[in-house]
């Protein structure tokens, strides 16, 4: 379960790094504050089945060199889960690598201004896992945003069916408390 919360961690990470953010003009630079809007896997979403999936809002900073910092924590059927990770940038755009290589993040634009869906791919002890993710600047979910992220899934085998709209939180919990 913790590579399956950690794919969809990192998978979060991309989405700041798109075409209408600020030029970085300093070391380490604030982002502001991102919301996961929905999910969808080929592997079953952690917490979906009894509704408790919830997140905190995310907080992303850009590095030197633009990689990516995330921060945020996840609550997963009453266990609190931290994540904090870096997503290092590719040569090419809006392609981003974790692990060694092992995560793979493609970032694609929506039509809605400010929302972006998430597609990733990681291996792990030699099993791929896919997800789709849709990440917007306020913690509302946008109807149009979700047909589109709904299209994207489908385009890319997913069964819609795998789709979980994660609960906002305001405030973060403690790792391994409710």
């Amino acid at each position: 379960m913790k590579t399956l919360i950690l794919t969809f961690g990192l998978g979060l990470i991309a989405a700041l790094q798109a075409q209408d953010l600020p030029v970085v003009e300093e070391e380490s630079q604030n982002l502001g504050t991102w919301y996961l809007k929905a999910v969808a896997a080929d592997t079953e979403v952690p917490g979906k089945k009894n509704g408790s999936l919830s997140v905190t809002p995310i907080t992303i900073k850009i590095l030197e060199g633009g990689s990516l910092e995330l921060n945020f924590t996840m609550l997963i059927g009453g266990q609190c889960h931290e994540i904090s990770a870096i997503l290092e940038k590719t040569d090419e755009p809006g392609k981003y690598t974790a692990y060694r290589g092992k995560q793979v993040v493609h970032i694609i634009p929506t039509g809605v201004q400010h929302h972006y869906i998430l597609y990733s791919e990681s291996t792990w002890h030699k099993h791929v896992i896919r997800t789709v993710n849709l990440v917007g600047r306020d913690p509302e979910v946008n109807q149009e945003a979700l047909a589109e992220f709904e299209k994207v899934v489908e385009a890319r085998g997913l069964k819609t069916d795998s789709i979980s709209i994660p609960k906002q939180r305001a405030e973060a919990c403690s790792p391994g408390s409710a």
